[in-house]
């Protein structure tokens, strides 16, 4: 017999794990994943699309600042004033978010100050006064506007500013109520 070398068997071996099983078909639970991976893809693409779209409604908000960006639906707003506001009003509404040019409804001139109540084509009231001449005319140092004028039911209008001051106006006065109650009223001249 002939001499076996180290580490070899003396006798033919057969392996005892014996690798050569028969595969498993992998196609069918290729397809289940792909249909699953697809079915989570379109869903995940909607919720994006829905919630893209929701985004970009407007959010109604109590914010004072915040107005329409488009004209308001429903029936049209009657419009009180027939001329149009003053430019510095004008632009103070554009920036404010008025609609449309602001029409003018109600003009006080007192010895003092100049109010202006202005309309836009939504129905929105802003209250715009000056104290002091126009050739002085200074955005929030000598000029006020307010985008919350509101009728008062008696041909005047009322508004209020930020620290709480009210400001009521009609075609004879003008009177300026501050928050502790204390009001001074400026009388209508004649022009």
């Amino acid at each position: 017999m002939d001499r076996v070398g180290p580490g070899c068997h003396p006798v033919p071996v057969t392996p005892h794990d014996d690798h050569s099983q028969r595969r498993q078909p992998l196609f069918f639970p290729v397809v289940i994943a792909t249909v699953l991976l697809t079915i989570v893809g379109m869903v995940g693409g909607y919720l994006l699309a829905e919630q893209r779209e929701r985004a970009s409604e407007p959010v109604p908000s109590d914010s004072a600042s915040d107005f329409p960006s488009e004209y308001p639906s429903g029936p049209p707003v009657k419009l009180v004033g027939k001329e149009p506001c003053i430019p510095e009003t004008q632009t103070a509404g554009e920036r404010a978010g008025a609609v449309g040019e602001l029409r003018r409804v109600l003009y006080l001139k007192t010895k003092k100050s100049e109010v202006w109540i202005c309309q836009d084509q939504a129905g929105s009231f802003y209250y715009h006064a000056n104290r002091g001449s126009r050739a002085d005319w200074v955005e929030n140092t000598t000029a006020l506007f307010l985008h919350n004028a509101q009728p008062d039911g008696r041909g005047g209008y009322t508004a209020t500013a930020v620290d709480g001051k009210v400001f009521s106006v009609n075609s004879a006065r003008l009177r300026i109520t501050a928050l502790d109650g204390a009001s001074r009223v400026e009388e209508a001249v004649p022009e």
